[in-house]
């Protein structure tokens, strides 16, 4: 009896200990009063900085609208693709918004919404004077690529390009314009933002047909599940509302075939 008694004690204390450690993300926001949210700083029109040195964009538009859901103030928390998942890991943000594909190895590290809130593929930059008309041109070409890019393999494997990788996409611009690669490859959608610009769209195009159209995941930690199911929530009326179309439009983007699909759906 004495036995029982005391396996039995030791199961309540696990549980309690259970309880109080696993915390409520959504509940310590509302109580901190700051969400916190990890976003790109380098990928205009999504998320980069301003003249005036702040981070502005599309997704930056899309935390505030959290922040003020929750009747909280807005920390930005600038990430690469190589880093971004780990500060949501490790509590650095509450949030990941940073134009990241949802993929089924990242569902196990992290908790995406079950709706996608934008869709991309893959293309390249490269000058109007490469005259690359198909994916297998690339075949022997060195090629600038983002560290932690999915499309970085395939584009390696299945075309023949040789990737040199870099942490940012100004610095794989850069080296671009340098000849340090003959072309870079890296979402249609900041490489259209990206021609926009009349000092890259003079020289620069993107040749190739798009590939790899993939859905764009926003994620909270795993186990989170109050605060997922609020942003799914979230999501599906960004969707119904319009509000990522009037996004696209704010930051001279055509209004995509998923956005106007997702609008439409949920109508």
């Amino acid at each position: 009896m004495k036995k029982i008694t005391t396996i039995s004690s030791i199961l309540i204390s696990l549980i309690g200990f259970s309880s109080v450690t696993h915390a409520d993300d959504l509940a310590d926001i509302k109580a901190k009063g700051t969400l916190v949210v990890a976003v790109k700083a380098d990928y205009k029109p999504y998320g980069y900085r301003n003249d005036q040195g702040e981070i502005v964009g599309l997704e930056i538009d899309l935390a505030q609208n959290v922040a003020e859901r929750l009747g909280v103030s807005l920390e930005l928390v600038p990430a690469q693709s190589s880093n971004r998942m780990q500060f949501l890991i490790d509590g650095k943000v509450d949030l990941l918004i940073a134009t990241m594909s949802d993929k089924p190895e990242r569902r196990e590290l992290v908790y995406i919404a079950d709706q996608a809130y934008y869709s991309s593929g893959s293309n390249i930059i490269a000058k109007k004077s490469s005259q690359y008309t198909s994916w297998g041109d690339l075949n022997g070409q060195k090629v600038c690529g983002i560290k932690g890019a999915f499309y970085n393999q395939e584009t390696e494997t299945t075309f023949g390009a040789t990737i040199v990788p870099f942490g940012s996409s100004e610095e794989s611009l850069a080296a671009l314009k340098q000849g340090k690669c003959n072309a870079f490859v890296y979402d249609d959608s900041f490489i259209a933002g990206k021609l926009n610009d009349p000092q890259w769209s003079q020289d620069y195009e993107m040749p190739l047909p798009t590939i790899n159209d993939n859905p764009w995941g926003l994620a909270v930690r795993l186990g989170e599940d109050n605060f997922h199911a609020f942003m799914n929530s979230t999501i599906i009326d960004w969707h119904k509302s319009g509000f990522i179309l009037e996004l696209e439009s704010k930051y001279g983007l055509k209004n995509t075939p998923f956005a106007l699909g997702m609008n439409g759906l949920y109508q």
